[in-house]
């Protein structure tokens, strides 16, 4: 019979010593193995635990619920979010209003990296959409996850050195295995039909794509926000304003500086 992975979030009531003595020692006694264990926020406590009988799980939450100690917020099988608590000892941030959009500033980029590197691990199409603006990291942590992930990485557009448009891949270039980068705004600037033809293809393909500015790829595209999987916003400091005027004047007014790649 295999193991199943539980989630086990807990506040601390009463922070007395021992308390997570007397936790581990009841995971022992009910077999529950414990695979990671780290504080989440102020005075929680996330641990990911693996057991082979989900009663004993029932049975760890009746004892659990009878604790002064402690109060039980979460116990569950684990989602990405809550491994990525327990990794790093916070909680990732949903936007209110669409659950879709995840906000993340620049000291979490260690957060990030291993956020979108879990992504691309999953099989299948995947779109993600990336705002922010310039010099805060973006195209930097899409290819960090990469190396994260083991997973090659190719631009169909991009500014990272100079501004790049490609027209064609090669044939080993196609692999679901391969993560897809995309700048939005140097796509629908400088877009050719054959430039288009690619991303059209590689939209079909079973992979994942990045899309770093995807409000104007939208805007200029049959595609809409509501087709990415997930839209990942990333801000110097939690009060920038991310808008897109200073990064089109940014990008395109540097033509006379850097030459411009077709291929």
């Amino acid at each position: 019979m295999t193991r199943t992975e539980w989630y086990l979030e807990y506040e601390i009531q009463i922070n007395r010593p021992g308390l997570l003595g007397d936790i581990s020692s009841l995971l022992g006694m009910l077999r529950i193995n414990i695979i990671m264990i780290n504080g989440v926020e102020d005075a929680k406590r996330g641990m990911l635990l693996l057991s082979k009988y989900d009663e004993n799980i029932t049975r760890l939450k009746s004892i659990l619920q009878t604790m002064e100690t402690i109060k039980v917020t979460k116990l569950r099988q684990p989602k990405l979010r809550d491994k990525m608590a327990v990794r790093h000892g916070r909680y990732i941030y949903r936007d209110v209003d669409d659950h879709k959009t995840i906000r993340f500033i620049r000291d979490d980029l260690g957060l990030l990296v291993d956020f979108m590197a879990e992504l691309y691990k999953k099989d299948g199409h995947k779109l993600i959409g990336i705002r922010g603006m310039p010099r805060v990291g973006k195209t930097e942590s899409v290819v960090a996850a990469s190396v994260c992930a083991n997973k090659r990485w190719l631009f169909v557009s991009s500014t990272l050195l100079r501004q790049t448009v490609r027209s064609k891949l090669i044939e080993g270039e196609y692999n679901p295995d391969n993560v897809y980068i995309i700048d939005g705004i140097v796509s629908t600037r400088r877009a050719t039909e054959q430039h288009w033809q690619l991303i059209r293809e590689v939209m079909q393909l079973p992979a994942v794509k990045v899309v770093e500015h995807p409000d104007a790829f939208v805007q200029m595209t049959e595609y809409k926000i509501e087709d990415f999987d997930y839209i990942i916003e990333l801000r110097s400091h939690e009060e920038e304003e991310i808008t897109y005027e200073p990064v089109e004047s940014r990008q395109f007014s540097q033509e006379n500086e850097f030459s411009m790649f077709d291929f």
